[in-house]
């Protein structure tokens, strides 16, 4: 199976991002892809984009070296209210909309809590993806999740990035490994997250591929290889 689809990578506009839109379209197509997402961080990650990045999104071609890209935001969940920190009026600008968890800027409660927070946002008909639910940031019920995100036509992004060593997240190699079992066990799409802050990181997902193979995870789950399918899943119109 090809990946065919990357879908949450960043540029140099998040402040830790190491390639321009253009390297990293360039990059994508030297890979074969078909679709690139490029979302940048919310307002509320230390040195990222303003707001004002978002509403000029309308001047970067949808269409470079012959991939697709999807400009939007990983947005931040700031609170078990599941409130977010971009306004409807930027979601509206927006091809692709993420939102997830980060350290610096969430507010955490009990695990069920921040479980009924995050399903809050699961829920939301602007969120297309929650990026990389468990990487243990916070204390989650997956199973509810999985659940939510089935009804919903939500994804739960399984994140490369938060498996490698330098980001020193413990549980990230188990809470994945869960949440592939409960995706598989009810039959719940996900899609496969670089989290690439370089154009050398797209669609790699090298540490993904050994939890994929120990729990036999069916390839249809995986819609990074489906670019159709996964537009469709996400009710985002092809070009």
């Amino acid at each position: 199976m090809k990946i065919l689809v990357d879908a949450h990578t960043h540029t140099v506009a998040s402040g830790h991002g190491y390639s321009t839109i253009q390297e990293m379209a360039r990059a994508a197509s030297d890979m074969g892809l078909e679709i690139l997402g490029i979302t940048e961080h919310g307002p509320s990650i230390p040195g990222t984009c303003p707001l004002i990045y978002f509403r000029n999104m309308f001047v970067v071609p949808r269409r470079m070296y012959n991939v697709r890209l999807l400009m939007g935001c990983e947005i931040d969940i700031l609170d078990t209210q599941g409130n977010l920190d971009v306004d409807e009026t930027h979601m509206n600008m927006m091809d692709l909309r993420i939102a997830g968890i980060h350290v610096n800027c969430y507010k955490s409660g009990t695990r069920e809590e921040n479980t009924e927070g995050l399903i809050h946002v699961i829920k939301n008909p602007k969120i297309h993806i929650i990026s990389h639910p468990a990487d243990g940031t916070a204390d989650l019920n997956l199973e509810p999740l999985v659940i939510a995100a089935k009804e919903a036509h939500t994804l739960l992004e399984v994140n490369n990035h938060s498996l490698a060593p330098q980001r020193n997240k413990p549980q990230a190699r188990a809470r994945n490994m869960e949440l592939l079992r409960l995706c598989k066990k009810h039959d719940v799409p996900t899609i496969l997250g670089s989290d690439a802050h370089i154009s050398y990181q797209i669609a790699d997902y090298k540490n993904l591929w050994p939890l994929l193979e120990e729990i036999g995870f069916p390839n249809e789950l995986i819609l990074n290889y489906n670019p159709k399918r996964f537009l469709d899943y996400l009710g985002i119109e092809e070009a």
